[in-house]
């Protein structure tokens, strides 16, 4: 009884294996992804560099900083815009943000 209950399964199991399973098709990953178009954040850099520009201003009118600070931070800040002007965006606010920390403001 065994040995027969045994064939059957076997039979059963040998007619499933020679079907072939569903055919998936995985498209290929992108080789690149903009997530904003070239300079659509451009204006968001230059807002922040032309207020940290302001600051200085005001800092340096009512004697905050020396003249020499503010000499360097105005280089810093030249290098920010042409960054941004260039639509890199990532570099203009790390520039910035490495020009705040440097001469003691936050964020």
């Amino acid at each position: 009884m065994h040995l027969v209950l045994l064939a059957l399964l076997l039979a059963l199991a040998g007619c499933n294996a020679n079907r072939a399973g569903p055919e998936i098709s995985i498209p290929p990953p992108p080789t690149s992804v903009r997530v904003t178009p070239p300079g659509a954040e451009s204006a968001g850099c230059a807002a922040d560099i032309a207020s940290f520009r302001t600051l200085q201003d005001t800092d340096l009118a009512q004697n905050r900083v020396g003249q020499g600070v503010y000499d360097e931070i105005k280089g810093e800040l030249t290098e920010a815009d042409q960054a941004c002007a260039e639509g890199d965006n990532l570099r203009a606010l790390g520039l910035l943000r490495a020009s705040k920390a440097k001469h003691g403001y936050a964020g």
